[in-house]
C-alpha cells in the first residue's frame, strides 16, 4: 500500500516538473532606444511573462524578476544606447526564475506595461524610464525692443493763395492755424515714443488730396487738420471737432477703386490692383471702418479736452465729408478750434498763450488716445517661442498660437521640405 502511494506521489512530482518546465517563459533579447522623454526597454519573450519590477538604492539599480523563465541567449547593453543606464546583468533565481539588473546613474521611476503577440511582432514586456527631463511647452519671455513710434500728422489748414477765414480785425485764418499747428508739433515731438509732423512747413498752398497723401507716405497714424471756423453771425462761438461722415468714405471709396494710380498704392498694407472687383471693395471698406472706428475714439478724446479749457460749439463730434480727412487708411480728425469771425474768439486766436492751450488740449487727447489704444507706449512686451516635442508639426503649432503656416515659416527661416527637429526653438510672430 505504502508503496503504491510513493509510485503515486512521485508521478505528480514528475508531472508537475514536466508542466512547470513546458511552461516556462523564455526571454529572447532586449532592445533599448532612448529619445528626449524617457528611455524604453523592450523584452522580447515566448509568452505573457509573470514579472515584478523594483528598485534598490545606494547603487541606483532596476531589479526586473521573470518568474518561472529562461534566459535564451546573454543580454548586452549596446554601446551608447543610454545615458542612464551603465551596465545590465541576469542571474538565475530558485532554479526556474531569473532576474535581470540594470544599473542606474540615478533612481527614477519605471512605468510598464505587456503587449500581445501579433501577425509581426511577438509577445513583449515594455518599460519605460523617464528621463527626468520634462516637456518644454511654449516659453514666454519678456524682452525689450524698439517699438515704432506714434506718429502724427499735424496739418495747419490753408496756406499760400489760399488764405481761409478772415476775422474781423484782419486776422487770417491760415496764420493762426500754423502757429497752433506749430505748438502742437513740439508738444508731440516732447512726448516719448510719439514723433509729429508739419505737413505745410510755411506759408505755401498744398491741395486738400495731397496733403492726406503726405500722411500716408510717412506712416502717419493719425492726421489731424486743424482750422478756425467763421460764420455770417459773429455770435458764432466754440471749438468743434470733426470725423468723415460714412456718406463722404463711400464716395471716396468708390473713386479709390475707379483710379487705378490709387489702387496701385497700399491700402492698409495690400494692393488692391490685382484684387477682383469685389475683394478689393471689401479690402477697402474693412480697412475705411477701421479706420472711422480709430478718427472717433481720438476725437471724442480730443473735444473732451476742449470742454475743460473752453466753450464748445457742439459737445458732440460731428461728421462732414471734408476732402482732407478722406484717407482709406490713415485715421484723420479735423479740429475747428474756435471761430474767426467772432471778434472775441479772433482776439484769442492771436494770442499765444491761447494758442498754447489749444494745441495742449489737442495733445492731451491724442496722448490719451495713444496710451490706451497703441503699443508705441509699452517698451516692455512679450515675445512667444515654442520648443518642438515629440510628435509636433508645423501646421499644429500654427493653429496653436493664431498664426498662419507662412509667418511661422517665415519668421524661422524653414525650408520648404518643412524639415524641424526636437528640442528646437521657434520664434512665434507676434
Amino acid at each position: 500500500m505504502k508503496k503504491i502511494i510513493s509510485i503515486g506521489v512521485l508521478i505528480l512530482v514528475l508531472l508537475n516538473s514536466s508542466l512547470s518546465f513546458a511552461a516556462q517563459t523564455t526571454v529572447n533579447a532586449v532592445r533599448i532606444r532612448t529619445n528626449s522623454e524617457n528611455t524604453r526597454l523592450v523584452f522580447d519573450t515566448s509568452r505573457i511573462p509573470d514579472h515584478k519590477i523594483f528598485q534598490l538604492k545606494n547603487p541606483a539599480r532596476l531589479i526586473i524578476d521573470f518568474g518561472n523563465a529562461k534566459l535564451a541567449g546573454k543580454l548586452k547593453l549596446p554601446k551608447n544606447s543610454s545615458e542612464l543606464i551603465t551596465n545590465i546583468r541576469t542571474a538565475a533565481r530558485n532554479k526556474h526564475d531569473l532576474r535581470v539588473v540594470f544599473d542606474l546613474k540615478k533612481n527614477i521611476k519605471p512605468k510598464s506595461f505587456v503587449l500581445k503577440a501579433t501577425k509581426k511582432s511577438g509577445t513583449r514586456l515594455v518599460v519605460d524610464l523617464p528621463s527626468g527631463i520634462k516637456k518644454k511647452a511654449a516659453v514666454v519671455k519678456t524682452s525689450k525692443r524698439k517699438i515704432k513710434p506714434f506718429i502724427v500728422a499735424v496739418d495747419a489748414g490753408h496756406g499760400g493763395k489760399d488764405p481761409g477765414a478772415h476775422g474781423r480785425h484782419g486776422t487770417l485764418e491760415k496764420v493762426v492755424v500754423f502757429q497752433i499747428a506749430q505748438k502742437l508739433t513740439n508738444l508731440i515731438n516732447k512726448q516719448a515714443n510719439m514723433q509729429a509732423f508739419m505737413v505745410r512747413k510755411g506759408d505755401y498752398f498744398i491741395s486738400l488730396s495731397e496733403r492726406s497723401k503726405i500722411a500716408r507716405r510717412k506712416n502717419a497714424d493719425l492726421f489731424i487738420s486743424i482750422h478756425a471756423d467763421a460764420f455770417t453771425s459773429p455770435k458764432a462761438s466754440g471749438a468743434s471737432v470733426f470725423t468723415l461722415s460714412r456718406r463722404g468714405a463711400s464716395s471716396e471709396a468708390a473713386k479709390w477703386l475707379a483710379n487705378n494710380e490709387n489702387a496701385s498704392d497700399l491700402i492698409g498694407g495690400v494692393k488692391l490692383n490685382d484684387k477682383d472687383d469685389v475683394l478689393a471693395s471689401v479690402l477697402l471698406d474693412l480697412s475705411q471702418s477701421a479706420s472711422q472706428n480709430i478718427s472717433q475714439m481720438v476725437a471724442k478724446e480730443v473735444l473732451e479736452n476742449f470742454g475743460r479749457i473752453g466753450k464748445l460749439h457742439s459737445k458732440t463730434v460731428q461728421k462732414a465729408g471734408f476732402r482732407v480727412l478722406k484717407s482709406p487708411d490713415v485715421p484723420s480728425i479735423l479740429v475747428e478750434t474756435a471761430y474767426i469771425s467772432n471778434p472775441e474768439e479772433e482776439r484769442r486766436l492771436k494770442s499765444s498763450k491761447y494758442q498754447y492751450k489749444m494745441a495742449k488740449a489737442i495733445h492731451k487727447g491724442v496722448l490719451s488716445y495713444a496710451k490706451k489704444h497703441t503699443i508705441a507706449f509699452n517698451t516692455t512686451i512679450k515675445e512667444t517661442s515654442h520648443r518642438i516635442a515629440r510628435g509636433d508639426t508645423l501646421s499644429g503649432i500654427a493653429l496653436k498660437y493664431g498664426v498662419s503656416l507662412n509667418e511661422l515659416k517665415k519668421a524661422n527661416t524653414i525650408a520648404r521640405n518643412n524639415t524641424i527637429k526636437v528640442g528646437q526653438l521657434l520664434v512665434i510672430p507676434l
